[in-house]
């Protein structure tokens, strides 16, 4: 049985903030066969600090659908045209002249197949990515309409569901949006509320008041960023604590969403971007023997986003990780975190 080194951990955590820019970090693992627990932070940041959990917000939405899914009220194989007007969809996904906008499912959506452009990341003819203006402080809204007119002026990148393609794009999970609400006639965030209330979350929020000072902002380099404008505009940007992501990597993996069972059916990785693999809903952070030939690396599942923060199982270990290094400037920091816990796990 895996047994936490309560001293390395927190010796690991105080470290963190030794990195560049990390101001403050918190993490939480749980060992599942023995529900032995450890929280550590350090910085700026506290054991129950509420922090912004970026990207991870994709699994969030991915459950939903695959509750929907699981309940057949939906089908992996059901069309996006669907649940958009056709004059609103067409031109959403034209590649090399095509139109491919009536092709897109449910599954191309959940795994990153798609091959629509990516809103969030791509840069336009003119102007800056909205990315990029975020980590310039320039912040502003994107709801779902300014979303698909940003889309249509983009090249997409291949054909729905093209063999061996996966393109991470933030522009799949704000579409799977419209299909819940299609789907339930609620709203995404109703339908996150009435998650974060089944798993007791009591302190994971859609985030939908622009003054809200709540949480910790995230940082990049040396500079605090309020970006709520963007965070309150998706209905789907998610503030929480490790403890309550615990609580949701936990109910993922045990099968609340979709039966366990099945899960591994939804491990069909395709690469995205190094050190990264994406499969229906999840995303898989592994690390080649080659590249720690020393230790191994157990692949670990779930998802992180773009502040360092995390959300993992570690199947090999029956081990959960969450936390974030709150930093939009260096994200590695946090995977440098989980894999110095995870040796420290597999130590005799």
């Amino acid at each position: 049985m895996k047994t936490i080194n309560i001293e390395k951990f927190n010796q690991i955590i105080e470290n963190i903030t030794n990195k560049k820019y990390i101001h403050g970090a918190t993490f939480r693992v749980l060992v599942g066969e023995s529900g032995e627990e450890w929280t550590g932070a350090s910085g700026n940041l506290q054991v129950d600090s509420a922090y912004y959990i970026a990207s991870i917000n994709k699994m969030f939405v991915s459950a939903l659908i695959l509750k929907l899914i699981n309940e057949e009220k939906l089908s992996f194989d059901t069309p996006l045209s669907n649940f958009i007007e056709p004059d609103v969809l067409k031109g959403l996904h034209v590649y090399k002249g095509k139109d491919y906008s009536k092709e897109i499912t449910v599954l191309h959506l959940l795994s990153q197949t798609s091959g629509l452009p990516c809103f969030l990341s791509d840069k336009p003819k003119k102007g800056k990515a909205p990315i990029k203006e975020l980590e310039e402080g320039i912040d502003q809204p994107w709801p779902i309409n300014k979303v698909m007119d940003r889309v249509r002026a983009l090249e997409a990148y291949f054909p729905p569901g093209m063999d061996h393609k996966a393109k991470y794009v933030d522009t799949n999970h704000q579409l799977l949006n419209l299909v819940f609400e299609g789907v339930t006639k609620k709203t995404v965030k109703d339908g996150l509320d009435q998650l974060f209330k089944e798993l007791q979350m009591s302190h994971t929020y859609v985030c939908e008041d622009i003054a809200d000072k709540s949480y910790i902002f995230p940082y990049y380099k040396n500079e605090k960023r309020n970006i709520s404008q963007f965070i309150t505009s998706t209905n789907n940007d998610i503030i929480s604590t490790t403890q309550d992501q615990i609580l949701f990597i936990k109910a993922f993996f045990n099968g609340y969403f979709y039966p366990k069972d099945h899960l591994k059916s939804l491990e069909l990785w395709k690469p995205i971007f190094f050190p990264f693999q994406y499969g229906i809903g999840i995303q898989k952070f592994y690390m080649p023997r080659m590249m720690s030939p020393l230790r191994k690396v157990p692949d670990m599942i779930g998802h992180c986003g773009s502040t360092g923060a995390v959300a993992y199982y570690v199947p090999d270990l029956d081990v959960y990780i969450t936390g974030t290094t709150n930093q939009q400037a260096s994200p590695n920091a946090a995977f440098q975190t989980m894999i110095k816990m995870v040796h420290s796990l597999l130590e005799k």
